[in-house]
């Protein structure tokens, strides 16, 4: 299993490619990496603060919304959502994307990897 540390260093990666992204935007890449690197931090804050989280993306915004909730980390959970409804509209074409700043966007994921390096110490 995974340890939390790890899981950060896997969304730090992911953010890499979320930062080059942005600007200008190409969709794909940002809300495929962005969903990607949100996903892995939940799972480290998750880890930290031992909650079992399951391997769907339903699971994983019900513990952005806990994260929140009980641990003051930012909600992320409906950022989670759009990118993931913005990654079906780049991969298959038949999901309406959300109207999304691509800008704001990377800077939020950016914001949330940094408060659960936070409380992870690192």
């Amino acid at each position: 299993m995974p340890k939390a540390q790890e899981k950060l260093e896997l969304a730090r990666r992911h953010l890499e490619r979320v930062q080059a992204a942005w600007d200008p935007p190409d969709w794909a890449d940002l809300s495929l990496y962005g969903f990607y690197a949100l996903e892995a931090a939940v799972e480290a804050a998750s880890l930290h603060h031992g909650m079992n989280v399951q391997k769907a993306h339903w699971a994983r915004v019900e513990a952005a919304e806990t994260l929140h909730r009980q641990h003051s980390l930012p909600d992320v959970s409906a950022l989670l959502r759009d990118l993931n409804e913005t990654r079906k509209n780049e991969a298959y074409g038949d999901v309406q994307a959300p109207e999304l700043d691509a800008e704001a966007v990377a800077s939020e994921i950016e914001s949330f990897i940094d408060a659960v390096g936070q409380i992870l110490g690192k």
